[in-house]
């Protein structure tokens, strides 16, 4: 049966290449983030286990390396090493392969769909081939390592070649790539510490009575705001939801709470678009772009943030309450 924990293994043992990759070239405070990261993943099971069983001490040691992290990321340089080849050859190989280039590509989200939607029916000898917890993750987990063969077999190389391309990838991005991560756990600690409910304290006060028009767009407003200042709408979600959507719309004037959550969400997008928290959409391409400007992504997303918001809320409206 295949299940998440595998996916976390197979994300240690990458990141534990890239850290004796960088302790190889003797770049020793990037070989140690990656490292501990990597240990992290590899040993996150067992210290959930340990924890449930009364030991402390591993999750002590747990929030320790996480301590160094934080202490590593700050001295960590963009570094883009070039695997067996320069820009020229890059080039000439885009040009060579085509539009096969996008094959392993659409493979991510297509084999991520199927396993969300038939994964539950696939069974060998009455097992199931996946576990039923999070089995989204577990198929996008798939869906990349289909990606990585198919991309070894329409670019005719060797599948080291891959790895090699995405440690190359990880060390350009740096620790911006833990921010998703983070940010999403980061609401969770705002929704436990009652943001949400002091959200939905001040929005009794300041929102006129029987308007759901204007609960809404405070709630579609706060779904941005939140995403900008914490970079990411996951981690917006359940602050928002706590604090209007659930209270107010959903159990007060009847919206419907899967169009809410799904569209609510995409007004979270517009802000994730629009926030330089957002380091590894917004500020990392900009600077593997070479452009003139960290926030020359942003400025070029801005007008597109504000016409899907405002396409998204009418939709909402008309929606969400029939």
């Amino acid at each position: 049966m295949l299940r998440i924990e595998y996916a976390y293994w197979l994300i240690a043992g990458f990141l534990i290449y890239a850290g004796l990759c960088n302790l190889r070239e003797r770049r020793g405070r990037r070989a140690a983030f990656w490292l501990l990261l990597g240990l992290l993943f590899a040993g996150g099971d067992y210290v959930l286990a340990q924890q449930a069983a009364g030991n402390k001490l591993p999750a002590q040691l747990a929030g320790v390396a996480v301590l160094a992290l934080a202490v590593l990321a700050p001295g960590l340089r963009r570094h883009a090493q070039e695997e067996g080849g320069g820009a020229a050859q890059r080039l000439q190989s885009a040009i060579r392969l085509g539009h096969r280039l996008f094959v392993p590509a659409l493979l991510i989200p297509l084999v991520t769909l199927l396993v969300a939607l038939f994964g539950a029916r696939l069974s060998i000898a009455g097992h199931a081939v996946f576990a039923a917890p999070q089995m989204t993750l577990t198929g996008m987990a798939l869906a990349c390592v289909t990606a990585l063969l198919a991309a070894a077999w329409v670019a005719r190389e060797p599948l080291r070649r891959g790895v090699a391309e995405g440690r190359r990838l990880l060390d350009a991005i740096g620790w911006a790539i833990l921010l998703p991560l983070l940010l999403a756990a980061l609401g969770e600690v705002f929704t436990q510490s009652g943001v949400g409910a002091a959200i939905a304290a001040l929005a009794g006060m300041v929102l006129p009575a029987n308007s759901a028009l204007a609960c809404l767009l405070v709630f579609a407003l706060g779904m941005v705001l939140f995403t900008v200042i914490m970079g990411n709408a996951f981690a917006a979600f359940p602050v928002m939801m706590a604090g209007i959507g659930l209270p107010l719309l959903v159990r007060q004037y009847g919206a419907n709470p899967a169009i809410l959550g799904s569209m609510g969400m995409l007004c979270g997008y517009c802000g994730t678009l629009l926030s330089p928290m957002a380091a590894n959409y917004n500020l990392v391409p900009a600077a593997l772009l070479g452009l003139r400007s960290p926030y020359g992504v942003i400025r070029a997303q801005l007008w597109s943030a504000v016409a899907i918001f405002i396409a998204t809320f009418v939709m909402m409206w008309l929606l969400v309450f029939r």
